[in-house]
């Protein structure tokens, strides 16, 4: 995992390449970021070594492995996207080594600084493990990551007696330092996480090493992205550990070893979205292999998703009966007017670019969450869509889509911002597959989960 080290600095805006006519390929997308680092932090709890084979390499799995390798596993790319993980000594020391093939920070966990960057899973899964050490470990990331909301993490670590401190803890943001004393000891604790699935996670994913487990209560109405939750609960579970979710808002993990993994990561079917986007924007064709038949991921919502606009969406098994097939989208003559579409989490941004160009209204809702991202994804969809000449109603937690009826004055070309936010980039990236003269500024930021996208995406376009 060496090739992406740090964040690429903010590029000249990009010409979004605009497409002559219906694009037609196969791409074949990353490691999913999702499962890469809760596989990853799953690894360093483990009883034992563990091989993981086909993970992502970007920004976000780099911060992860570094900050793990900080609190004292080891970490080793082995061959392309394949690594070796050695998990954090039991019981977990007060000091990692300073020399050699396992060097971690010099001197004791109390010196240790954890750049979060802008990545949610490093700033939320993490902590919970810094707990089990025994040394102070400290958080900050980018200066956008100060804002992201971390309440109910902080609040669900404060309830099972974990000592925190920093300016970070008042706010629920980040700056915050961790004070470890060597475990947790678990048992029920309450936290609203209707602002993030994350939070969930977060203390699920740590829980098995705590004493007396964990049995989290959320008490708000209900959890965004309810797919992530079980992505956490079934990897847990593929590592031998018992969760009982059978009450709706409730998790109980029990106590115990977590079993070290061999495994490939799926592909991220969320960075498929864009690719499978411009076959319905263009009417063109796109196939995705690897593509599994079964899975816990939001992405594989694109097969429902997308018919909305028109498209048509096959998916052929491998072999009869496999676990993984080819997706291919078919996009129609017309990008037809998709109505209202709810819950659609980190995959909004991609959407809001098809609402945008579709020939009559659509409504995105319940994705207030998405407030609370890498930025207001709400306010900067709306913003972005008016330098376009589309006019979005931004709600409490939805958008409004006029379309492109026939008749209407059609968008126009601009300089998209893209907020230090991928998915942002990925959105102006669609929209300037139809409507002429779009700019991209730092579409470098696409390296967060994706570092060869704009590679990618001129291959598709230009092929």
């Amino acid at each position: 995992m060496g090739r992406v080290s740090t964040f690429p600095a903010p590029l000249d805006p990009w010409p979004a390449p605009r497409a002559s006519g219906p694009v037609s390929g196969t791409v074949r997308v990353p490691g999913s970021k999702s499962l890469t680092n809760r596989y990853l932090v799953l690894a360093a709890l483990a009883d034992g070594p563990s091989r993981l084979r086909g993970v992502l390499d970007s920004r976000d799995s780099r911060l992860m492995v570094q900050a793990l390798v900080a609190l004292g596993a080891t970490i080793t790319e082995v061959a392309p996207g394949t690594v070796e993980v050695t998990p954090l000594p039991t019981p977990i020391p007060t000091t990692v080594p300073t020399t050699g093939p396992d060097a971690g920070p010099s001197g004791p966990l109390g010196d240790v600084t954890i750049d979060c960057g802008l990545a949610g899973t490093v700033m939320r899964f993490v902590p919970p493990v810094a707990a089990l050490v025994s040394g102070s470990v400290r958080f900050t990331g980018d200066e956008a990551a100060l804002s992201r909301p971390m309440g109910p993490v902080l609040d669900g670590l404060a309830g099972l007696g974990v000592r925190m401190d920093g300016p970070g803890v008042d706010a629920g943001t980040l700056p915050f330092t961790v004070h470890g004393a060597g475990g947790v000891d678990g048992g029920r604790v309450e936290v609203d996480a209707s602002g993030s699935s994350q939070f969930v996670s977060a203390l699920l994913l740590a829980a098995p090493r705590f004493r007396d487990g964990l049995h989290l209560v959320h008490t708000g109405d209900t959890v965004p992205s309810p797919e992530h939750v079980g992505m956490t609960v079934a990897v847990l579970r593929r590592c031998g550990v018992q969760v009982d979710d059978s009450v709706p808002g409730e998790w109980r993990v029990s106590p115990g070893p977590i079993r070290a993994l061999d495994t490939a990561v799926e592909p991220d079917l969320s960075n498929a979205g864009p690719f499978l986007a411009a076959a319905v924007a263009t009417a063109g064709t796109v196939s995705v292999p690897d593509w599994p038949a079964r899975t816990t991921q939001i992405g594989d919502r694109w097969r429902s998703i997308l018919p909305a606009f028109g498209a048509r969406v096959d998916f052929s098994p491998t072999v009869p009966g496999g676990a993984t097939g080819t997706l291919t989208v078919t996009g129609g003559a017309r990008i037809t007017a998709p109505g209202e579409i709810a819950d659609t989490g980190e995959l909004a941004p991609t959407v809001a670019a098809l609402c945008l160009l579709a020939e009559g209204p659509g409504q995105l809702t319940r994705i207030g969450q998405l407030r609370g991202h890498e930025t207001d994804r709400l306010t900067a969809l709306a913003t972005e869509a008016g330098r376009l000449g589309s006019a979005v109603e931004e709600g409490r937690d939805h958008l409004v889509f006029t379309g492109l009826p026939a008749g209407t004055t059609p968008l126009h070309g601009a300089t998209l911002e893209t907020y230090e936010d991928h998915r942002m980039a990925t959105f102006a990236a669609v929209v300037g597959l139809v409507v002429p003269d779009v700019t991209v500024r730092n579409i470098a930021t696409t390296a967060k989960t994706m570092p060869d996208f704009p590679e990618m995406w001129t291959g598709l376009v230009g092929g």
